[in-house]
């Protein structure tokens, strides 16, 4: 019986060793140190000859400045020039009414999550029409509750195809219907168009301005 004491005495000293020894070997973490931006804000001042005439033409347009997506777009000026002369299409001469446009971009911002993209359109949609409670509700991952039918035929057909990467035959019928040919083209376009936008904002990690608050928190889905 003695044995057997000295025995479990001596396996609780080891196994309390072993504990110690496995959390002193493990030193508390150190603060990580402040990540390098993968593309350094580029200003005005910096830009190169090749540079300079898409940097003073997103100046005219941008609330972000040469931030954003310019930021990385600026690295490459030609397809930089190119994707911006598209975005001047799907932004300001597109044949989708303001209202349905800005729609689409923060429904393609809210599936990526793209604080920038939501940071720069979310007041543009409010300004365009489209009511505080459907933003609201798309914000907060939702279908929203009261669209007007055109609204509805955007929605149904930008996340089918953004999701599913189809659109049905109903879907296409209600969106043609409602909107019409050309309408539905360029529906797929800003589309398409935004999803980019959201590549290059997340590869390069660009946040909204400093001093602004990101529009989706860290426990937002």
């Amino acid at each position: 019986m003695t044995g057997l004491r000295k025995l479990a005495s001596t396996v609780a000293v080891a196994l309390a060793s072993a504990g110690l020894g496995f959390f002193m070997g493990r030193s508390p973490p150190t603060p990580a140190a402040a990540k390098e931006p993968r593309f350094p804000q580029l200003t005005m001042a910096q830009l190169t000859d090749a540079q300079r005439p898409l940097g003073e033409a997103v100046m005219k347009i941008s609330s972000v400045g040469i931030a954003g997506p310019y930021n990385p777009m600026l690295r490459s000026p030609v397809f930089g020039q190119r994707m911006f002369d598209l975005l001047d299409y799907l932004r300001w001469h597109s044949s989708l009414p303001p209202r349905l446009n800005e729609f689409a971009i923060l429904i393609t911002g809210r599936l990526w999550r793209s604080q920038v993209e939501w940071y720069a359109h979310g007041p543009l949609a409010l300004k365009a029409g489209l009511s505080p409670a459907i933003i609201a509700d798309l914000k907060a991952n939702r279908r929203p509750a009261a669209m007007q039918a055109d609204e509805a035929a955007v929605y149904d057909f930008v996340m089918e195809l953004s999701t599913k990467h189809a659109v049905s035959d109903e879907t296409f019928a209600r969106a043609k219907m409602l909107l019409g040919e050309q309408k539905i083209v360029d529906l797929t376009a800003v589309t398409g168009a935004y999803v980019t936008v959201a590549m290059l904002l997340a590869m390069a990690e660009e946040g909204v301005p400093p001093g602004k608050e990101a529009p989706f928190g860290p426990g937002d889905p």
